[in-house]
C-alpha cells in the first residue's frame, strides 16, 4: 500500500508550508505538510461538519471533546475556539499530524488542546462529544473496529458527530452504527454537498 495519511510515521518529505484558513470565525495563519489528510486546504467533508455544528447536540461549556483523526487540526481547533473552557483531545495515528495540530494550536493561541496518540489516551477518559471526519479509506473492517472502540468511550450523555460522504457509504454506516449501538439513537442530522452528518445520541 502506498503511504497515506493514516501511516503512523510517514517517510515522505516533511517540508512545511503555510496554510491560511478561517475557523470558528477567525482567520488563522497555520502550517501544514505532506502526507497529512487534505494538507493544502480544509477538505469538503470537514467543512460541511464545521458549518453544521448548530445542527448537532451542543456539548457543555466544559465538555471533553475528541477530534478522532485530527490531521492538521481543523476540527480540534474549531472545538477549542468555540468552547474555550472545554478540554479538547486531538487524536491521530500519524505522528506528523499530531505535530502539526500541536503547532497549530500554539499558533492559534489555544491552551485547551491536548494532542495525543490513540494508544496514549487515558483508559478512564469519558468523552462528552466526539467530532470526526473518520478515515473511511482504511477499509470497512478497520473503520468499524475503530468507531466501536471510540464510541465505547462516550459518557452516557455523550454524543458523536461523524461526517461521511454519501458515495462512501454514509447511509449504510449509519444503519450499522444504529444496529451496533442499541442503547443510543443514530440519526442523520444534516446533509450538504454529497455528505451526511451522522449523530450518535446519548444513552436512552
Amino acid at each position: 500500500m502506498d503511504e497515506h495519511y493514516f501511516t503512523p510515521s510517514p517517510k515522505t518529505d516533511d517540508r512545511r508550508f503555510p496554510l491560511r484558513v478561517s475557523l470558528a470565525g477567525r482567520d488563522l495563519d497555520l502550517v501544514s505538510s505532506a502526507s497529512v489528510f487534505s494538507g493544502h486546504a480544509l477538505d469538503k467533508a470537514t467543512a460541511v461538519l464545521l458549518k453544521r455544528l448548530d445542527e448537532i447536540t451542543q456539548p457543555s461549556s466544559r465538555a471533553r471533546i475528541l477530534d478522532l483523526g485530527c490531521g492538521w487540526g481543523p476540527i480540534a481547533l474549531t472545538a477549542a475556539l468555540t468552547y474555550p473552557e472545554a478540554e479538547v483531545w486531538a487524536v491521530d495515528v500519524s505522528e506528523r499530524a499530531r505535530e502539526l495540530t500541536a503547532e497549530n494550536a500554539q499558533r492559534a493561541g489555544l491552551t485547551n488542546v491536548r494532542v495525543i496518540a490513540p494508544d496514549d489516551v487515558p483508559d478512564g477518559l469519558a468523552l462528552d462529544a466526539i467530532w470526526s471526519n473518520p478515515p473511511i479509506r482504511i477499509g470497512k473492517p478497520a473503520l468499524h473496529e475503530l468507531l466501536l472502540e471510540w464510541m465505547a468511550r462516550l459518557a452516557p450523555q455523550g454524543t458523536a458527530a461523524l461526517v461521511v460522504g454519501k458515495n462512501l457509504g454514509a447511509d449504510p454506516l449509519g444503519r450499522w452504527l444504529d444496529d451496533q449501538l442499541p442503547e443510543r439513537e443514530v440519526a442523520k442530522v444534516a446533509s450538504a454537498k454529497g455528505f451526511r452528518v451522522l449523530e450518535v445520541g446519548p444513552s436512552r
